[in-house]
């Protein structure tokens, strides 16, 4: 048994992340979550999926990257190959 690194469970089923050279204890995917994914800069909501990220800014989608920094975001999208 592991304990979870988040909720502090000893848990016959934790399992292991392993992610930019360390290893992470979890016990469920919502602790895995709520300490790996990152937050949205604009809405502050876990970025479960892709996201999208704008010169080293991460948010959650292309309408919260619109919303900080619509000229920014704009030619980021344009830039990007179909």
């Amino acid at each position: 048994m592991a304990t979870c690194e988040v909720c502090g469970n000893d848990y016959a089923m934790s399992f292991e992340v392993h992610a930019q050279g360390e290893a992470h204890t979890f016990d469920s995917f919502e602790c895995a979550i709520t300490r790996m994914a990152p937050i949205c800069e604009h809405c502050e909501c876990r970025i479960i999926g892709h996201g999208v990220e704008v010169e080293g800014h991460w948010y959650c989608c292309a309408h919260c990257a619109r919303a900080v920094d619509p000229e920014r975001a704009r030619r980021i999208a344009d830039a990007a190959p179909v």
